[in-house]
Parts: C-alpha cells; sequence; structure tokens
C-alpha cells in the first residue's frame, strides 16, 4: 500500500449506511476496503472522526478556461471537487476556428475572463482535452456546445438550418463525441443557440444518443415559460432516444414561486415512462450569468459589433428598454425585469468599479438616472463584458427538487469578476453544512451519494464516485461536525472549513487543510470513445 486511511466512517457513494473501515491506496487507485486496523503498510493517515467520501463530481461547470489559466484550481480542490464536467450552457471554446473562437473570447469574458498572453493552442475537442492533460488540479470531463456548433455552422443568424448546415452540425457533434466529449450542452437562452428550434435539437441529440452520451441543456425559461420549456427538453429525449441531464433545474422569478412540485411530477412521468433523465441544482437562490443576456434575442442577432450597434441607437434602446421592462423578453426568461433584482458583481473596466455590489436599480438612483439607460451605457462601455447576479430564487424551490430521486450537485460558478457568486467556493460544502447537517434536508449518506455515485452513473463512469476497490482514488475527508461554506456574496472567494485532506487520482491536492498545488487531474475521455 502507498497509503492506508485508517478508521474513517465511509460514505461510499451508493446511499449505503455509514461504515467504519480502513482505505488503502496503491497507484492512484483503491486497493483495498477493509475492516479497522487489518490494512498495514506504507503511509499511515489517522481518520478518525472523520468521513471518507469519494471525490465530489460538480455537473455544471465554468471552469473552462480557469482551470488551464489557474490549474492549481484552489476554488475546486478546497471544496473536495475531484471531477467536474465542462462545456456548458452551449457556450465553450471547442471545437472552433479562429472566427469563432474571437467571437468566443469576447463573448464569454464576463464568465471566464480574457486572460493576456493566454496560448489558445487547440481548436478541437481532442486538442482541448489534450491541454487538459498537460496539468490541472482536477479531473475534467466536456460537453460538445451547441451554440458554439452552430456558430461554425451558419454564424449568429436566427433562421431555421439548411439541410447542408443541419449536416454539417452533426458531423462536428459526432466528431466531439468520438474524441472524448461525453455528451452535448444548450444555452437556450444565450445566441446563437437560442436560435436551434425543437426539430434542430432532435437532429443532433439522435446524434448525441447514437454516441452513448446526454443531452445537458439550459433550456428556453426559468422563469415564465418554465414548465413548458422543461416538457420541451423531456419531448426532445423522447424524440431522439437521447438520455437528458437538466442544468440547474431551478424553478426561479416570482411567478414560480412554490411551483417546483408541477416540475417534478413532469420528470417523475417521464421517468416512469421509461425516459433516462437526471438533473443538478447549485444550493442558493441566486443565479449569476453576464448581464447582455437579458437583452432580447433578436438584438443580439449577428455577434458583438451587431450588438452593440443597435446599442448606440436610441430609437433601437428603447424597443429593448420596452421589452426587458414591461413585457419581458426571452433573454430574461419571459419576465419584466425587477432592476432592484439583477446586481452587477463583476466589471472589465476600473472605471465601473464603484457599480459591482450594487444593483442596476440603485446605481441608477445613486446617479439620478433610469436604470435600462446605465444599463445600456454600461453595456456599450464593457462591450457585453459585465456579470450579473439574479436574485430570483425560492428556497421552497431549492429544497424540493434537491430530494428529487434524480438530482446531482453543480456548482454552475464562474470563477472570475470582482465578486463572483459564492457557489464557485462552496458549494459542496454548504449542501454537507446547511441542507444536511442544520435542516435536515438530504440524509448525510443519501447527500454524498448525489453529489459522487449518482453523477457518476450519468457520466457512465466505471472507475469512479465509489469507494471500491480497483475505482480510482478521487477522495476527500470531511468533518461533518464542522464542514462548512465560509464563501459570502461579500467575501466569495474563500475555502471550505473542515475538508483537510482531497485526493485526485491518489495524490493529495488539501492535505492537513492546506493546498499542495499537486496538479494530477486528467481529462476524462468518454467511455469506449478515445484513450
Amino acid at each position: 500500500m502507498d497509503l492506508v486511511i485508517r478508521g474513517a466512517q465511509v460514505a461510499d457513494g451508493t446511499g449505503a449506511e455509514l461504515a467504519r473501515h480502513d482505505v488503502g491506496l496503491t497507484d492512484g487507485r483503491i486497493a483495498d476496503v477493509a475492516a479497522p486496523g487489518s490494512l498495514t503498510g506504507g503511509r499511515v493517515l489517522d481518520a478518525d472522526g472523520l468521513m471518507l467520501a469519494p471525490g465530489f463530481i460538480d455537473m455544471h461547470s465554468h471552469s473552462d478556461l480557469q482551470l488551464l489559466a489557474k490549474p492549481d484550481h484552489l476554488a475546486k480542490v478546497s471544496q473536495g471537487v475531484t471531477t467536474e464536467v465542462l462545456g456548458q450552457d452551449g457556450l465553450s471554446y471547442a471545437p472552433v476556428d479562429d472566427t469563432v473562437l474571437e467571437a468566443l473570447r469576447q463573448q464569454l469574458a464576463g464568465w471566464n475572463d480574457d486572460p493576456a498572453g493566454f496560448d489558445w493552442n487547440w481548436r478541437s475537442v481532442g486538442e482541448y482535452l489534450d491541454r487538459l492533460d498537460a496539468g490541472v488540479a482536477v479531473n475534467a470531463a466536456y460537453l460538445v456546445p451547441q451554440g458554439t456548433v452552430r456558430m461554425l455552422a451558419l454564424g449568429w443568424e436566427d433562421r431555421p438550418a439548411t439541410d447542408a448546415e443541419l449536416t454539417r452540425m452533426k458531423e462536428l457533434v459526432a466528431t466531439g463525441l468520438r474524441e472524448g466529449a461525453f455528451g452535448m450542452s444548450s444555452g437556450l437562452t444565450y445566441t446563437p443557440g437560442m436560435y436551434a428550434d425543437t426539430a434542430e435539437l432532435v437532429e443532433l441529440c439522435r446524434v448525441v444518443g447514437e454516441h452513448g452520451g446526454y443531452y445537458s441543456p439550459h433550456h428556453r425559461s426559468y422563469g415564465k415559460g418554465a414548465l413548458e420549456a422543461f416538457a420541451e427538453m423531456v419531448d426532445v429525449s423522447r424524440r431522439s432516444g437521447c438520455p437528458l441531464h437538466l442544468a440547474h433545474a431551478t424553478m426561479n422569478f416570482s411567478v414560480n414561486k412554490g411551483k417546483a412540485p408541477d416540475l417534478l411530477r413532469l420528470l417523475d412521468d417521464a421517468l416512469d415512462d421509461g425516459c433516462d433523465i437526471t438533473l443538478d441544482t447549485y444550493p442558493y437562490l441566486p443565479g449569476a450569468t453576464y448581464l447582455s443576456a437579458l437583452l432580447p434575442s433578436w438584438a443580439t442577432e449577428g455577434g458583438l459589433d451587431a450588438t452593440l450597434a443597435r446599442l448606440s441607437d436610441v430609437d433601437i434602446r428603447e424597443r429593448i428598454r420596452a421589452e426587458i421592462e414591461e413585457s419581458g423578453s426571452d433573454g430574461a426568461h419571459g419576465v419584466p425585469i425587477d432592476w432592484d433584482a439583477i446586481e452587477i458583481n463583476g466589471v472589465r473596466n476600473a472605471g465601473n468599479t464603484a457599480l459591482v455590489g450594487h444593483s442596476v436599480a440603485a446605481s441608477a438612483r445613486a446617479a439620478g438616472r433610469p436604470p435600462a439607460e446605465l444599463y445600456f451605457d454600461t453595456l456599450l462601455d464593457e462591450r457585453l463584458g459585465t456579470s450579473c447576479l439574479m436574485h430570483v430564487g425560492h428556497e421552497e424551490n431549492v429544497q424540493a427538487i434537491m430530494r428529487h430521486r434524480t438530482h446531482t450537485g453543480g456548482s454552475d460558478g464562474l470563477l472570475v469578476g470582482d465578486r463572483p457568486h459564492p457557489r464557485s467556493w462552496g458549494t459542496f460544502p454548504r449542501y454537507l453544512a446547511r441542507y444536511v447537517r442544520d435542516l435536515g434536508v438530504l440524509g448525510l449518506a443519501d447527500c454524498v451519494a448525489h453529489l459522487t455515485g449518482r453523477a457518476a452513473r450519468r457520466l457512465r463512469l466505471a472507475d469512479r464516485g465509489l469507494v471500491r476497490p480497483g475505482y480510482a482514488a478521487d477522495l476527500v475527508l470531511f468533518d461533518p461536525a464542522t464542514v462548512a461554506d465560509t464563501a459570502t456574496f461579500d467575501a466569495p472567494r474563500q475555502p471550505a472549513e473542515g475538508i483537510p485532506h482531497v485526493f485526485v487520482n491518489g495524490v493529495a491536492a488539501i492535505e492537513d487543510g492546506h493546498p499542495t498545488g499537486a496538479l494530477a487531474g486528467r481529462s476524462l475521455r468518454h467511455p469506449g470513445r478515445g484513450r
């Protein structure tokens, strides 16, 4: 044995009853799970009083760029995450050509930054996964982003794809899956992915299903049309035969207060009919995105320069204002915007720093300006690179959905900006502290299963997500009495408490509560695809 973890209480990732064991590690794998005191050899880590679990799997992560720019990745390893799923919301950086990459660097700056001097030395999915293998702190799986694929096939036009364009998109998706992607994502409130109709999504998902992958959509509305949007995704899954994983499956905005049971009935009916459906959520009320996402889709057609031109036109600005504030734009989930609920949390230009931490309404009142005017001018000055929090969630919905039989955990965390959402640093300890220990919404063994084994099953990882001999030694040791998220909205970059040890592929990423800087993670390739 290289290491014996002695006397830990084990939550094995299945939801089974907790039991005390010794766990031995050899060559990056779990060599044995045995009775306390029975394993010998190698270094011994005394885990009395600690809980041993599989490393947490972040099913919805936006670390695509920051994992490479800052590969020690303290935000995730410090909270026990050992694997995360990238390529979310239909927008990421592979596959691309030079033109699409340049556009994505601008469009996603509010999510991921655009670091000066960064080496963009990939274009394909396979090349991106190879770049991850050069050294990162956690394991990473990837989803082919449908919006990026649409950019490659037909740019930023709001129209149905031609037969030839659809064929190209299907080829791009198939190639990405053959190169190791686990499925496909969509961002159906973001351009240009939102321009795809249901039939187009069904055709792409048929390809995903044929390659053994799953579909993970950010669907068309989390507000006024939320139930209809969820139902559309279930229909896509039924018609295509592709497994469905619903990203950040929340019911937000005032129109959906108390409506989580309606969503769960929809999903349970589909599951009972034999559909393969899972979901993820984060344990917070506010959401986060880039500020320009609130614009109506027609205002962003054609890409960055076309959008900025519209925002500079007085008449068009008034049309956009009326849609956002009075009727509710599709980008704002069909709900008229409450500017008091939209908080700017990251800017690119130093001259706008005073906006950070305040709602659009509060900053507008302080400046004596209409909120829409401040909103438009900020987008222009920042070239759409501003990020925001949306205070639109409901606690009863969050708790109801996390109890669901197919629930998994996802941070949906953005790592950049002045004050990013604390879920980037606190999602997994918050589940264990607030929703297990403090509120009792989930049992400890059950919650660990949500965050580990259940997620691994969705990814079809045959050797991760459980504490079993032969499995990869992705493990976390935490104190169930003290584990806690310390990240807050005012101070979001704070590591968790009560997580003294984290192992990635058998290598300590956190040791005695301190980061080691180890880069033992690697890209995970879809089982049976690639290498």
